[in-house]
């Protein structure tokens, strides 16, 4: 049935509107240089001749350098002067590292190389003791043999003034001019070296990507001089916190007397003995009540066994020998059949002659020894200890004295050190289970103690 909804057709192009264009395909904007590409065109732009004031013509390229990064070549040209100006930028940011290129130049075929030089970059040939410093030329595109010709005519450029003004001068560059045209000729093997902070030179290898045994690239971190040089804020070496020099100093804080419990000062300083080792001594002044004090602490850890030293007594020097005596230490003197018990006198930085004469004031003084009610048999034997004891400081008799000390932290001066003492035997020996448990070494884990950590909650 036609006349059911037929409609008569409209014009078409006024009934629905064109469809939209796809997705621009332009390509990427640094393009690899190659002469096939017509569209890669230079951008030019009207810019000022600085050589006669009129309008100049720039041209820019962005391209890409195979396997190098992209770049930009700027080309400038005055059609009234006739003045013009090439130079290359780097489209790219500063690398991470410098760059080094040695050329080793055999042939023509190496002068031919396409060479990327930055103005951050030095140009040294060392077989004629010539150098370009950074940023003394303008970056260039180039090629070996044009990075010489570019040479020659900066030397030559100047030379009508010099041979007007020092004639020495000026014959001495025109030889060197004839020893860098030379090169261009080849006739010797020379050394090309680029070395570039930045990064970003490059001397093509035709044989890419295979080795180039004539070319050597070397990568390395840049200097705080040439990260300066190229306005880098340079990471300087990281400074380390001074470290405090306790041997030089004494260090004061603030306790009470033991005695009148005013408030006193007590000293420590850290001590390194000579073959032993570092010890904290600390001591103590009363201004209120003159009370003073002195005790030595050892600065190391328990020794894993104990030291037993035996020193023979055969001569008054014998008393001037230096000793430390840490609160874990014991002494005898067999002879006297005496002993002196651990943590007693504490610990001690002496002479043998002070502790002997510590250990007679503790024994004479002793207030359950004195008065009436001390036992005159008790009384006549502390006399009788004390003339021994004074006789073997005095050296009139030959005694043994030995320090016991299980946590190996006592010592008693080698008069013939670094070579062993005929007088004096040190042995070390292994802890018994009650001296570990005396010093609490029993209870204590330093090994795989976090697993045994469980969480309590």
């Amino acid at each position: 049935m036609a006349a059911g909804g037929a409609v008569e057709p409209g014009p078409a192009a006024a009934a629905s509107p064109p469809a939209p264009a796809g997705p621009s395909t332009a390509g990427p904007l640094f393009r690899p240089l190659s002469a096939e590409d017509e569209e890669q065109q230079p951008t030019e732009i009207e810019s000022l001749c600085m050589n006669c004031y009129r309008h100049g013509t720039t041209r820019l390229l962005l391209t890409k350098i195979p396997f190098f990064r992209e770049i930009i070549v700027s080309s400038f040209s005055c059609e009234h002067c006739g003045w013009s100006n090439t130079e290359i930028q780097s489209a790219g940011r500063i690398q991470d590292q410098g760059v080094c290129y040695t050329l080793t130049v055999r042939g023509q075929e190496d002068m031919n190389r396409e060479v990327v030089k930055t103005d951050s970059a030095t140009t040294r040939i060392p077989e004629l003791d010539f150098e370009i410093p950074a940023f003394s030329q303008k970056g260039a595109l180039t090629t070996v043999e044009g990075l010489i010709s570019r040479a020659i005519t900066g030397l030559e450029q100047d030379q009508p003034s010099r041979k007007a003004n020092e004639e020495a001068i000026a014959e001495q560059i025109d030889e060197f001019i004839v020893k860098l045209k030379e090169l261009k000729q080849v006739a010797s093997p020379f050394t090309l070296i680029i070395d570039d902070p930045s990064g970003n030179s490059f001397v093509e290898n035709p044989h890419a990507p295979r080795k180039d045994d004539a070319l050597v690239v070397t990568h390395y971190n840049r200097t705080l001089q040439q990260a300066e040089m190229l306005g880098l804020q340079a990471d300087g070496p990281e400074e380390k916190p001074e470290e405090e020099d306790l041997r030089n100093e004494v260090l004061q804080f603030n306790t009470n007397c033991p005695e009148c419990n005013a408030p006193a000062q007590t000293n420590m300083k850290l001590v390194q003995i000579p073959h032993f080792k570092e010890v904290i001594i600390m001591a103590t002044n009363c201004e209120n009540c003159g009370h003073r004090t002195n005790e030595v602490k050892s600065g190391g850890a328990v020794e894993p066994l104990g030291t037993r030293i035996t020193l023979c007594i055969t001569d008054p020097s014998d008393m001037t020998r230096d000793l430390l005596k840490s609160e874990t230490c014991s002494v005898e003197i067999p002879e006297l059949e005496f002993e002196l018990g651990m943590a007693v006198l504490g610990g001690k930085f002496t002479t043998l002659e002070g502790l002997l004469k510590d250990i007679r004031e503790l024994v004479t003084k002793n207030p359950f020894t004195l008065g009436d009610s001390c036992n005159p048999g008790q009384s006549d034997k502390l006399q009788e200890f004390s003339e021994k004891l004074d006789q073997i400081i005095q050296g009139k008799v030959k005694t043994h004295f030995i320090m016991n000390d299980p946590a190996g932290n006592s010592y008693l001066q080698n008069l013939y050190a670094p070579e062993d003492d005929p007088a004096m035997k040190v042995e070390q020996y292994k802890r018994s289970f009650d001296q570990n448990e005396e010093l609490g070494l029993n209870d204590m884990k330093t090994e795989g103690y976090e697993a045994h950590q469980a969480p309590q909650r």
